[in-house]
């Protein structure tokens, strides 16, 4: 296994685990607490999921290429952890499904639908919005569908988070390695007297 994989595979499986806990922690509390479902919440989570982009590739550059990495190699590192993540988040998320016997888009529904009457809107509003839901829910089941929906949820933060972390980390000044201080520390500057 190369080194590049293995990196990949650690920051792409922590990046999962934190991806997994997320889903998890929906799971169990989205009807107790209201902030949990939210947008802001989810690409947060999926955000601090992701920074193990740039602490993998940080890793990479200090241990395996002596504190320098060229922004393609770090790309293509940070790529593949993101890539690893953003199919364990598929993946857990299918398996959340069916430990739920997909009803999640039949509770989302009836959450949008209750909402909707909440707020007054007319009975002819509400069936319009049924009747578009229900065709949602009908895509949904198609797994062809489904999966690259839910992998699209994750898949753009892990490319913003790649390319930034990349163009930031071909920078070797940039968090330089402690050998890498340590050993500029040690030498002499050409201005020290002899």
């Amino acid at each position: 296994m190369t080194p590049m994989l293995r990196y990949a595979l650690i920051y792409g499986g922590l990046a999962s685990i934190v991806l997994a806990a997320f889903i998890a922690v929906t799971a169990l509390l989205h009807h107790q607490v209201q902030w949990v479902a939210t947008l802001t919440f989810g690409y947060s989570v999926m955000l601090v999921a992701m920074s193990f982009i740039f602490v993998g590739v940080k890793r990479y550059r200090d241990v395996e290429r002596g504190g320098v990495i060229r922004f393609f190699p770090a790309l293509g590192l940070a790529l593949l952890i993101a890539l690893i993540a953003t199919i364990a988040y598929t993946l857990i998320w299918e398996m959340y499904l069916a430990a739920t016997h997909y009803r999640f888009m039949d509770d989302y529904i009836a959450s949008v639908l209750a909402k909707a009457r909440a707020s007054g809107k007319s009975a002819a509003e509400i069936a319009r919005m049924s009747a578009e839901l229900d065709g949602i829910r009908a895509m949904y089941a198609n797994p062809l569908i489904r999966l690259p929906m839910t992998a699209m949820e994750v898949a753009p933060v892990g490319l913003a988070v790649s390319i930034v972390s990349a163009a930031l980390l071909r920078n070797p000044r940039l968090l330089p390695a402690r050998e890498n201080i340590r050993a500029a520390s040690l030498s002499p500057s050409p201005t020290d007297p002899a």
